[in-house]
């Protein structure tokens, strides 16, 4: 039975050995940031997201010209509604990402707090679509993460949607890409890269801005 499983091992087959190597110590790695995000205290002042929606405004400052990307959080994901309490007073449109069957690239449409969602891909919330759907490209994309590092690296699930999303965005027009999460979830050391993946501009959280610089 073809399964899942089975198209990793294939692909994984005709990597080369580095390229294997690095793939094994990044999902090790995920399984890590997973496990230790189970355990940060989210209840405290510490990683409080509303701290990092306030830190988000005044470091970043979007304008009423811009579209602020953001996403609807799953389990113990960061948080970033404080963010979209705080655009929707500033009159900033909001977007939430879609992913749509067959490509890598997610989809954005405007959405505000109380319009409907329904459940997609992974059972994460998004806008409803149709033919008649006004897609928009963003100009700051709030992206979520596992683990970040000082130079912008970002561990993320292994899908490849964001990294996909930001190279094609970023083909387009000037963007700034926003990592939020807990400030646990830092790491001291370089998180492995490759060829695909996109660094991050910011990484905010509920304690400071860090300005990313490969």
């Amino acid at each position: 039975m073809y399964t899942a499983r089975a198209a990793t091992y294939k692909s994984i087959k005709r990597m080369s050995n580095d390229r294997v190597m690095l793939h094994i110590q990044k999902e090790t790695l995920r399984e890590q940031a997973l496990k230790h995000r189970e355990r940060i205290d989210i209840s405290g002042h510490d990683e409080d997201p509303d701290k990092a929606a306030r830190i988000f405004m005044d470091v970043i400052r979007p304008q009423q010209d811009q579209i602020i990307a953001l996403y609807w959080p799953k389990g113990r994901e960061f948080d970033p509604s404080p963010i979209m309490a705080l655009l929707a007073a500033k009159n900033i449109q909001t977007a939430l990402p879609v992913v749509i069957a067959g490509q890598k690239e997610l989809g954005f449409v405007c959405w505000q707090e109380g319009a409907p969602l329904e459940e997609g891909a992974f059972g994460i919330l998004q806008p409803p679509v149709s033919e008649k759907t006004a897609w928009v490209d963003p100009d700051i994309l709030i992206v979520p993460l596992l683990a970040f590092d000082r130079k912008g690296a970002r561990l993320g699930y292994g899908g490849g949607y964001y990294d996909a999303t930001l190279r094609y965005l970023r083909t387009k027009k000037d963007i700034v890409a926003v990592g939020v999460g807990y400030a646990r979830q830092a790491v001291l050391f370089n998180l492995p890269q490759e060829p695909h993946d996109e660094r991050l501009d910011w990484v905010i959280t509920p304690q400071e801005a860090h300005r990313c610089k490969a």
